[in-house]
């Protein structure tokens, strides 16, 4: 049995992540983190990582400041986390590397296994077609999210530019130029409209085909199954970086 600590435990997340984690038998949430004192059902929720009498795997779906603390928390009593806050800054994601030679920290902005799936497709269609077709990305999420682009959208275009070698540059606004597209233009496009969960299209477009992958969520469902199933993983692991890819190996070839 698997503990499991929720930081966010109040937000829509956390209660899919509650939801789901009592339809279990190899895990359990044992503790929350969140704004406010207090309890959802049977778990006792605290303000502050310091409170907590437990310990157990971290799963963090709040804000980038709250990914920062739940990861120093973690290093400092070798607890694994799972940080799914998107937004995170360069400065952010820095404080996450370091905690990670601490304690193992699994880091991923989609904890979708089909959108990370949709991700290593993108970067070998980018391995065959990215030579001759032009790379445009779609993102859609409902009216409440505050980033744009996704997190997602920029794990996808940053799989498809490292396989590219680079040679990309992101694109988020034509309206104030008005010149052709440029071959090194990988375009990333920002949808915003009542209760999308989450889609990302990625289109391939050649002279006279395209050639698009997709992924839709259905539900936030597939992000708790996904949290759930990488603080089962993390937790038999050593103090390190992980992310989706390692999860992956060995349900795809990730080569």
């Amino acid at each position: 049995m698997t503990d499991l600590i929720i930081q966010g435990i109040y937000g829509r997340m956390g209660r899919t992540l509650v939801e789901k984690i009592s339809l279990r038998d190899d895990c359990r949430v044992v503790a929350g983190v969140d704004r406010e004192a207090g309890s959802v059902g049977n778990i006792p929720v605290y303000t502050d990582f310091a409170q907590l009498p437990c310990k157990g795997v971290i799963i963090d779906f709040s804000s980038p400041a709250g990914a920062v603390a739940a990861a120093t928390y973690g290093a400092e009593k070798g607890l694994p986390c799972v940080l799914c806050s998107t937004g995170l800054s360069s400065e952010d994601e820095a404080a996450l590397e370091a905690a990670s030679a601490k304690t193992p920290v699994f880091r991923s902005a989609n904890m979708s296994l089909g959108v990370n799936v949709l991700i290593e497709l993108a970067r070998r269609a980018t391995r065959v077609l990215g030579a001759e077709f032009d790379i445009e990305i779609v993102e859609k999420h409902h009216h409440n999210k505050l980033d744009a682009p996704s997190g997602t959208a920029l794990m996808i275009a940053d799989a498809i530019n490292a396989e590219a070698g680079g040679k990309y540059e992101y694109v988020y606004d034509r309206t104030q130029v008005r010149q052709k597209r440029g071959a090194k233009e990988l375009g990333i496009s920002a949808v915003r409209g009542g209760g999308i969960v989450g889609e990302h299209e990625v289109l391939f477009c050649g002279p006279e085909e395209v050639v698009t992958l997709q992924h839709s969520a259905g539900s936030r469902g597939v992000f708790a199954d996904g949290a759930i199933q990488a603080a089962l993983y993390v937790a038999g692991q050593q103090p390190g970086y992980y992310t989706m890819t390692d999860l992956l190996r060995g349900k795809l070839p990730c080569d």
